[in-house]
C-alpha cells in the first residue's frame, strides 16, 4: 500500500481545499454508476509527465525480463514473427497506458471521495450509505432542492432510512 500511495502522490496533485457537498454527492453518484469523475469535482489534477515516468518503469520491469527470456527463441525462428511480436508489444504498451491512466484515476477518485465523505458524513460509513446517498441525491435533483438546503435534505433522508 505504501508503494501505491507513493505512486498516487507522484502522479496526482491534490488540493488542500475541501470538496463541497454537491460535488461530493455528484461524484459519489458517478462512481457508483461506473462513470469517470471530473477531477475538478474532487480537487485533483493529473501530472502527465510523472505518469509517463511511472508507466515507463512498469513497462521496463515487465518487458525487459520478457525480452531476456524470449530473445533466444525469437532469433531462432523466422524474423517475421519477431516483427509481428514487436508490433503487438508496442500496441499493448500504448493501450496499456490508457488503461493505467483510467485505473489510477479511479483509485484516486475513490480515495478522495471516501476522505470527503468522512468530512461531510462522519457518522455514516461510506460502504453502507454511498448507494443510499446516491438515490437521495438523484431524488433531490428531481425535486430541485436548492443547494443551500441540500445537506439538510440528504441528512434527514439518510436518518429516515436508518429507522
Amino acid at each position: 500500500m505504501k508503494i501505491q500511495e507513493f505512486i498516487l502522490n507522484f502522479i496526482f496533485k491534490v488540493s488542500n481545499q475541501p470538496v463541497n457537498l454537491k460535488d461530493l454527492l455528484e461524484a459519489n453518484a458517478l462512481l457508483n454508476e461506473g462513470m469517470m469523475i471530473d477531477p475538478t469535482k474532487l480537487n485533483f489534477k493529473f501530472k502527465v509527465f510523472n505518469s509517463y515516468l511511472i508507466y515507463t518503469l512498469f513497462c521496463i520491469a515487465i518487458l525487459v525480463p520478457m525480452l531476456i527470456i524470449s530473445h533466444y527463441f525469437l532469433t531462432i525462428i523466422d524474423f517475421h514473427i519477431s516483427i509481428l511480436s514487436a508490433i503487438f508489444v508496442t500496441a499493448c504498451v500504448f493501450v496499456g497506458y490508457d488503461i493505467f491512466k483510467i485505473y489510477t484515476r479511479k483509485v484516486i477518485s475513490k480515495k478522495l471521495l471516501k476522505k470527503a465523505w468522512t468530512l461531510h458524513f462522519p457518522y455514516f460509513a461510506y460502504e453502507k450509505y454511498s448507494k443510499i446517498a446516491e438515490n437521495i441525491y438523484n431524488q433531490a435533483i428531481k425535486e430541485e432542492i436548492p443547494k443551500n438546503q441540500l445537506e439538510q435534505y440528504v441528512l434527514e433522508k439518510i436518518i429516515q432510512t436508518q429507522d
